[in-house]
């Protein structure tokens, strides 16, 4: 009985772990006028830059911007020291 509950703790933590969150910081611009934007937003699916590429750029041309890169991506761990820097454009798209 101890092995099931030790098997099913170690389970759960691993089915945690795998859907931790996942964030990228994006830099997105509009034209006429010149605008530009540094932002941060929650991404679905796979933590990589090329899937947070493809879900940004639908967001944000959705709203007339246009993606001009993906900076990085990243956890909850560097989310709280990225909110300044985006201001409006923390988790907004």
């Amino acid at each position: 009985m101890k092995h099931l509950a030790l098997l099913l703790s170690l389970l759960l933590v691993t089915a945690t772990t795998a859907q931790a969150a996942c964030y990228a910081d994006y830099k997105a611009k509009q034209d006429d006028p010149l605008r530009l934007h540094y932002g941060v937003a929650q991404i679905n699916g796979a933590c990589t830059t090329d899937n947070a590429s493809v879900e940004l750029s639908q967001r944000l041309s959705a709203n007339g911007w246009h993606l001009l890169n993906v900076l990085s991506v990243f956890d909850d761990a560097g989310l709280a020291e990225r909110k300044d820097s985006a201001g409006d454009y923390y988790l907004r798209y």
